[in-house]
């Protein structure tokens, strides 16, 4: 695989993690690098540049468990500047366009960058009728009723405006707000949230909007859409949304040289850790809207506006301890445990070594003052030692041989790999309780009553050998475990809330579609992404385990890394085993069954389905085509036959047109299922979507 497509794989997956998992493994500032280093390899060789691109995308798309929903016009995202350097080059590029005089008359509109979830309210003659994230930028999740338990946001706007408003804005939780929400849930023996950023855009996607009303959410707008007011100037719009009712910030400035501009970020900068709530930069937007719409936009942000990064902040704190955790997969991996220290917002007391290798490459001993840096990302960053302020009494840290969980000597995958893994993988008790876990979690088959807690209960009273034994759990085998039990005075124990609440899901669990039961089986390098991909093409799990690494390196985004983790993973009898226990207790639904005896009416076709799709998840489109005999695929190219286009098609409507594809609206998928493509292609535009 090139480096280019190992960046563009790994970034996609960061933003997922990021923006609708709302759990992301890596920092910003490494997030930025690798973006930084894909951009520069496209800049080198342009023909690498597709759609597709992470550079050439605003978002990873809505989570399907929302109902996704079209913006009424473009959500953008923003083009990232790392030094001042950067921000005065950004407006020498807008000099190629627009003269100083004309730029600097109109003004920059200066304000904080602030770090939580994007949301795009629309509100029709002074009523919010929507909500929604950002998404891909044309079509994200509708929260609207998480959005309406929100204080700062109005119901109905102030002198009712007529027609549509569109507004922009962050949804973030107040520091204040976090500290109280994470002690709370401490009380409660719940997971805490990392950092605010995390705690707003979980608290936005619960399902259940009586449980978003009692977190503490804020909004402030940082823009608007659609709008049949007369608005000439971004601070004209913002002095209306203000009279409206609607939040704007008080620490937003208009300004009129690029001096101005440094000097607001700098001042920004030096109060950034006095603020309410956590910023990671400041924002820079020519204040004119027609200039703005004559300097345009590239596919993924406008060129009217510039993201300024603050630089990770950085702390010192104590190096008590280095430890190591295993993995689902088996890897050990060293964390650093320190004195506590608040940075970026939250406190902080472990951080990721990644390996034993990086442990001597950044020398660090136990017992010394380390730097830390963190600037609200999830897994904080030992970035070395304080040399200078050692007493002699730090120790050199030695990476066990022996796995701490379960005692079996640990060694390398394979030669030449530089982490170190536990063999032990269907009986390690680290391994099971993370693979549990994972089972359980949104992406997989969403069992919310197997937390960690009951995980953590399950594995350490024995109650199951590995995952293939989850949906054999009764009444019986739960009552062993005191969390499961309910005390009746003078009587035998009996299941509690939680245990049933178990059960009832792990039932509902067994009706999940195939390809959530993909992401459940911990195959590497199997997601979320790519599992309604592979289970369109092999509809069970029989076909699945049956097919060849050539067969999978075919799927659409499979290729022979994927291909070759899924028939390495078949390879294990024990792997299998879990498969047959899942099938023998009803799991699977299906699976191991020959399909459906469909009508082969679209047999030979290659086809994309992008946008909604009436009736349709994608997933469930993504089948029925297949079911029908056709080769489903997730991107657009000179191979694919049919377009199906629905609300939110974006750059893979583009694409079809560009490379003359039968486009297809979604509107008339079922007759096309039904009768085949010639059935609503009669003609060369005829059963087009829009062009």
């Amino acid at each position: 695989m090139s480096r280019h497509q190992q960046l563009c794989a790994l970034l996609t997956q960061y933003r997922w993690e990021y923006y609708v998992a709302d759990a992301p493994t890596v920092p910003d500032a490494d997030f930025d690098a690798l973006m930084r280093e894909l951009e520069a390899i496209e800049a080198a060789h342009p023909e690498l540049v597709t759609p597709e691109s992470p550079t050439q995308q605003i978002g990873p798309g809505a989570d399907l468990s929302f109902t996704p929903v079209t913006h009424p016009s473009q959500m953008l995202s923003l083009d990232n500047a790392f030094s001042t350097d950067e921000v005065r080059a950004w407006r020498q590029r807008l000099l190629t366009s627009i003269s100083a005089e004309v730029l600097d008359e109109s003004g920059y509109m200066c304000e904080m960058k602030i770090d939580g979830l994007a949301v795009d309210l629309v509100y029709v003659d002074g009523v919010l009728t929507r909500a929604a994230t950002r998404g891909d930028g044309r079509v994200g999740e509708d929260v609207t009723a998480n959005v309406r338990t929100i204080s700062s946001i109005p119901a109905r706007l102030t002198g009712r405006p007529t027609g549509t408003v569109e507004v922009r804005g962050e949804v973030f939780m107040p520091l204040a707000g976090f500290t109280d929400l994470n002690d709370a849930l401490i009380d409660e023996r719940k997971k805490t949230f990392a950092n605010p950023r995390n705690a707003a855009a979980g608290s936005l996607r619960l399902k259940d909007p009586r449980v978003t009303a009692t977190r503490p959410l804020s909004f402030l707008c940082h823009g608007i859409g659609v709008c049949e007011a007369d608005i000439d100037r971004l601070s004209t719009a913002y002095e209306h949304l203000a009279a409206w009712g609607l939040p704007t910030s008080s620490h937003a400035r208009l300004v009129h040289s690029m001096d101005e501009v440094m000097a607001y970020i700098d001042d920004l900068g030096a109060r950034r850790d006095t603020l309410a709530h956590e910023i990671d930069g400041a924002v820079v937007k020519v204040d004119e809207i027609s200039i703005q719409q004559g300097l345009g936009a590239t596919t993924r942000a406008p060129r009217w506006a510039i993201a300024y990064k603050f630089p990770p902040v950085e702390v010192t704190t104590k190096l008590l301890d280095i430890r190591v955790g295993v993995g689902r997969t088996g890897r050990v991996t060293p964390y650093a445990v320190m004195e506590p220290v608040k940075v970026a917002g939250s406190t902080v007391e472990m951080a990721t070594l990644h390996n034993a290798s990086e442990v001597q490459r950044k020398g660090v001993l136990i017992g010394d003052t380390v730097i830390l840096r963190k600037a609200g990302d999830v897994i904080p960053e030992v970035l070395g030692p304080v040399v200078s302020d050692r007493t002699g009494d730090e120790r050199v840290f030695q990476m066990p041989t022996l796995c701490p969980e379960c005692g079996s000597e640990l060694k390398p995958e394979k030669l030449g790999d530089v982490d170190l893994r536990c063999p032990n993988r269907r009986s390690c008790p680290a391994q099971l309780r993370e693979r549990l876990i994972h089972l359980a979690s949104r992406q997989g088959l969403d069992i919310e009553g197997l937390g960690e807690k009951a995980v953590d209960a399950i594995v350490a009273g024995g109650l199951v050998t590995d995952e293939g034994d989850v949906f054999d759990l009764t009444a019986d085998t739960l009552l062993t475990c005191s969390l499961f039990q309910k005390t009746v005075k003078g009587a035998d124990p009996v299941l509690s809330k939680i245990g049933a609440k178990l059960l009832a899901q792990l039932q509902e669990a067994k009706t999940k579609p195939f390809d959530r039961y993909l992401v459940a089986l911990s195959i590497r390098h199997v997601g979320k992404g790519v599992a309604p991909l592979i289970a369109a093409r092999y509809p069970t799990i029989d076909d699945l385990a049956q097919a060849s690494e050539e067969e999978l390196s075919q799927i659409d985004q499979v290729g022979p890394t994927v291909a070759e983790a899924i028939c390495s993973w078949f390879a294990v009898d024990w792997h299998r085993a879990i498969v047959e226990k899942w099938k023998a207790a009803g799991a699977m639904a299906g699976s191991g069954e020959a399909p459906l005896d469909l009508p082969q009416t679209l047999q030979g076709l290659t086809i994309v389905v992008s946008g909604s799709v009436p009736g349709f998840s994608r997933d469930e489109a993504n089948r029925a085509v297949v079911a029908r005999g056709a080769k489903a695929t997730g991107s657009v190219s000179k191979n694919t036959d049919v377009l199906v286009a629905g609300d939110g098609a974006g750059s893979k409507l583009d694409k079809a047109t560009s490379l003359g594809v039968q486009v297809v609206d979604s509107a008339l998928f079922s007759r096309l299922l039904e009768e085949g493509l010639d059935a609503v292609v009669s003609g060369p535009d005829e059963g087009r979507g829009p062009e």
